[in-house]
């Protein structure tokens, strides 16, 4: 009885640590709040990809994979059931990609809209609205294997030509020229500079001793530079006192304009003047020469005065004193 009493107590204990058990289960997998759901409907294959698996818009967990199967209405295509938390922004611009989590291999749903304004997509139970799934960066890669490897081929197709014998010896010849070149390079390196030692190093000196004079000219041409400087300087100190008000140009420009007014006067007043006695002049002039002629030719107009002249000995009509008598 004792042994009875025993093991039923033990299966009484199993029960109820299982019954715990299936309790918290089922605490831990209960629904934190209201879900809706969504379709997606593919040809991509989904190889990792579980029930239960997380559904995460933008890496923030938003619901759960409900179920994995075949579409009916699409035959060939595979068909996701999502269930998504009511407050999720699921929108008519909202895409599926399929993510993996590390070096698991185990996928999940990444949901994003692209950053676009969309009207909200309005969840329906009954007939679950659908959304694409896009081909995430793991699905480009393995898209593009296929290329990959045929460019990875043909790369060590060329490689494998480029390497061959015929080339490596090819190669080994260059290499081998190559040296003999360098080589060459070196002799006549050293022959080059043997000869920049001595041609160049003269003509070196040369071009110093001539820097130094160019130096000198330069120091000369700066301070003849000053010179003319300080030359400017005065001679625009002598302008600008020559331009002062009441300076040598204001009272240039006043006494020539009394100059200019003593021209006028003189042309107005006394030129005309002069020009009278000179007429005056002339004429008296023209009456002593008249009267000096009249002399020269009547001498005794001085003693007899003007009249009539007597015909000299040896003139017609000449009566000699005597003979009046």
């Amino acid at each position: 009885m004792e042994n009875k009493a025993h093991a039923f107590a033990a299966g009484i204990f199993v029960l109820l640590v299982a019954a715990l058990l299936a309790a918290l289960a089922i605490w831990l997998t209960r629904d934190q709040g209201e879900r809706h759901l969504y379709e997606i409907s593919t040809r991509e294959t989904v190889t990792g990809l579980q029930p239960q698996a997380a559904v995460r818009f933008r890496g923030v967990d938003v619901g759960k994979v409900d179920f994995i199967g075949f579409d009916p209405q699409t035959k060939g295509n595979v068909l996701v059931r999502l269930a998504v938390d009511s407050g999720a922004p699921m929108t008519q611009a909202t895409f599926a990609t399929l993510g993996f989590q590390g070096v698991t291999g185990l996928a999940f749903i990444q949901l994003e809209d692209g950053n676009q304004a969309a009207p909200a997509l309005v969840p329906n139970d009954e007939k679950p609205p659908r959304i694409p799934l896009k081909t995430g960066l793991l699905g480009n890669l393995m898209n593009q294997g296929t290329a990959i490897l045929e460019k990875v081929n043909e790369v060590t197709a060329r490689m494998n030509q480029i390497m061959s014998d015929d080339n490596q010896k090819r190669l080994s010849t260059a290499l081998e020229n190559i040296g003999q070149a360098a080589g060459s390079v070196s002799q006549l390196s050293t022959r080059l500079e043997a000869t920049t030692k001595q041609r160049l190093d003269p003509a070196l000196a040369a071009v110093q001793e001539m820097a130094g004079e160019t130096t000198k000219t330069m120091r000369t041409m700066s301070a003849s530079a000053d010179s003319v400087a300080e030359t400017a300087e005065e001679t625009r100190k002598t302008v600008k006192r020559l331009n002062e008000k009441d300076g040598p140009v204001d009272r240039l420009a006043e006494g020539t304009e009394a100059l200019s007014h003593a021209a006028d006067a003189f042309n107005a007043a006394t030129l005309p003047r002069i020009n009278r006695v000179t007429e005056d002049a002339s004429r008296a002039a023209r009456q002593l020469s008249r009267t000096v002629n009249a002399i020269n030719d009547n001498p005794q107009s001085l003693l007899f005065g003007s009249g009539p002249i007597q015909p000299g000995p040896g003139e017609q009509g000449y009566v000699a004193p005597g003979a009046a008598k």
